[in-house]
């Protein structure tokens, strides 16, 4: 069982800036293929952002929406992975999500809130 915390979220004018974090609760954090997910209200919830570590290098993949203004990053030294939000629009209003994948096992975390003002 991996426990995912993030934190980071607020509300944000347009065109601002926030980070989001997320902190696993596992020894094996390079392994797991850690992704961030959004939920806006009546609305499906949808992959942002999604990152993996290998000796070889790190794979990234971007939403079309986000891409050239997100950023995700990982440090597996302190188990978190990182979510660089600029330029943000109202359309990122969200809950945002944080997801650690692994053999086919998916855990996720609490959720923490962006909201954009216009």
């Amino acid at each position: 069982q991996v426990q995912l915390v993030e934190s980071g979220g607020g509300l944000v004018q347009a065109g601002g800036s926030l980070r989001l974090s997320c902190a696993a609760s596992t020894r094996t954090f390079s392994s797991y293929v850690m992704g961030w997910f959004r939920q806006a209200p009546g609305k499906e919830r949808e992959l942002v952002a999604r990152i993996s570590w290998r000796w070889s290098g790190v794979n990234t993949y971007y939403a079309d929406s986000v891409k050239g203004r997100f950023t995700i990053s990982r440090d597996n030294s302190k188990n978190t992975v990182y979510l660089q939000m600029n330029s943000l629009k109202p359309e990122d209003t969200a809950v945002y999500y944080c997801s650690a994948t692994m053999n086919e096992n998916d855990y996720w975390g609490q959720g923490t809130q962006v909201t954009v003002s216009s």
